[in-house]
């Protein structure tokens, strides 16, 4: 397993949640699963335990040879994992870029990290079977295993898979950095690595992987069209057939309101009383004053048109005028965190922002809010919302990917749904769905129904691995 990101080791979003858990959770069904991460500073600040191998590794860049050297750490259920050390790359305040943008020179960098990867195998001498690599930034390897390691013997063998994550990020750098590559220029075609007359990683994966997967059924459909194709569209409906939409799975060893030690008191299905005191903590955590009946609405995550916060700068002021409480907990564009800033300024009794990323406040808002909102634009999986439905936290999202395929609309005629959800992307659509949930909380038999019913859903990473499973013996079986 190659990424750029992995719990409890580095994480910017849901990718991070996932190279974390899928190890885990097929170690459990008796597979070897072995994770490669970037040594990223981070890492070395924490008190993740690391040892150090005293292997290295060497990769062409250009027309010079880099060295790195090769760490070891291991994920709770004992899966190695193998750290790529390079100080020049990986040792920065951040891991892609900063609020004002990218770092210049990401793609030496995770085209390193793809070379490395493969180069660590080799090193290692480990006998691979599937090579499933993440996303843009190890986008690479499905090209290096397949095109320049196609005669060793070490990966005959060797089939690789591909996940993506969120189609709108594909590595794209101009032609002149194909020498950092390792790969030969005549992969650089419209039907290879090339995409209007830049190289595209994201891309390399698709074209050149045995399987490509993404992170929910809806939105591996919805990748295969123009508004969501982001220019791959026509590629991967040619590779429908390879095409698998696997959801995402929750890791309830960390999120579970029974046992998580992040929120001031546990709670259960049939007892509610914890989450009134964890209301009580997330509201004293931002500092807000207000009655205890009061709504309280949370959202966690990147702050971005992505995830719907333009609708959200857009209806605040209805929105605080419903009587609701929101919080807000995350980091992303400046443009948001200035704005927010001050709309908090404005509204301190409903509003709460914090500009972060703080694991713990995050467990806290899941278990102290009332409703969990995600009006994204498009939505891969999302994890958030699955959280939430744990907690008894009911979610209001876009019909969009992951949230449409894991959320159903409450009927309070057959008292069956776990969340709303509305179609149309617009402000009007947003409040109007709000109003709706919140009609509902003031129906107290409907709402510990809906509560009941959120509480009772499962998404655990032991079914999603099984369908990793069945995909993995299906393109081992082809080779």
């Amino acid at each position: 397993m190659a990424a750029s990101e992995a719990v409890p080791f580095a994480k910017t979003g849901g990718l991070a949640d996932v190279a974390g858990s899928l190890p885990q959770a097929l170690a459990a069904r008796g597979h070897d699963v072995r994770l490669i991460l970037p040594y990223y500073g981070c890492i070395k600040k924490s008190s993740i335990p690391v040892t150090d191998t005293k292997l290295t590794i060497s990769v062409p860049i250009s027309n010079k040879w880099e060295s790195a050297r090769i760490f070891e750490s291991r994920l709770k259920a004992g899966n190695p994992v193998y750290l790529i050390d390079r100080e020049s790359y990986y040792n920065r305040p951040e891991l892609y870029g900063t609020a004002e943008g990218d770092y210049p020179d990401n793609a030496e960098r995770f085209c390193f990290f793809s070379q490395a990867i493969v180069a660590v195998i080799k090193r290692m001498g480990l006998n691979v079977d599937v090579i499933h690599s993440h996303d843009w930034q190890t986008g690479l390897v499905c090209p290096l295993i397949k095109v320049v390691e196609k005669n060793s013997p070490l990966f005959q063998k060797t089939a690789v898979a591909f996940t993506l994550h969120n189609l709108a990020y594909q590595g794209l750098f101009w032609h002149y950095d194909m020498h950092l590559t390792g790969l030969p220029w005549s992969v650089f075609t419209p039907e290879g690595i090339e995409f209007y007359g830049k190289i595209n990683l994201l891309k390399a994966g698709i074209v050149y992987a045995d399987a490509i997967t993404t992170v929910s059924k809806k939105y591996s459909e919805e990748i295969q069209t123009k508004e969501f194709g982001y220019g791959m569209d026509g590629l991967l409906a040619q590779r429908r057939k390879d095409l698998y939409g696997i959801l995402n799975g929750a890791d309830y060893t960390q999120w579970n309101p029974e046992s998580d030690p992040f929120i001031i008191q546990n709670y259960a299905r049939d007892n509610w009383e914890g989450k009134k005191r964890c209301k009580a903590d997330l509201l004293h955590s931002y500092g807000i004053k207000t009655a205890a009946e009061t709504a309280v609405i949370g959202m966690v995550g990147r702050m971005a048109d992505q995830k719907g916060y333009d609708l959200i700068a857009s209806a605040i002021g209805k929105l605080m005028k419903m009587g609701v409480v929101l919080i807000i907990l995350g980091k992303g564009e400046e443009r948001y965190h200035r704005l927010l800033r001050q709309l908090s300024k404005a509204h301190p009794e409903r509003l709460g922002v914090k500009i972060a990323f703080d694991n713990a406040l995050a467990h806290k808002i899941e278990a102290g809010s009332d409703y969990f909102l995600m009006p994204s634009r498009y939505e891969p999986c999302g994890l958030n919302q699955i959280y939430s439905l744990r907690y008894g936290t009911i979610p209001i999202v876009r019909a969009t990917g992951g949230l449409d395929d894991t959320v159903t609309e409450y009927d309070t005629g057959t008292g069956r749904g776990n969340g709303f959800k509305f179609d149309r992307y617009s402000k009007e659509s947003l409040l109007e769905k709000i109003r709706q949930a919140m009609a509902l909380y003031e129906r107290p038999p409907h709402w510990d129904k809906i509560r009941q019913n959120a509480m009772t859903c499962d998404f655990s990473w032991d079914r999603s691995a099984h369908e990793y499973e069945k995909m993995y013996r299906t393109i081992l079986e082809k080779r």
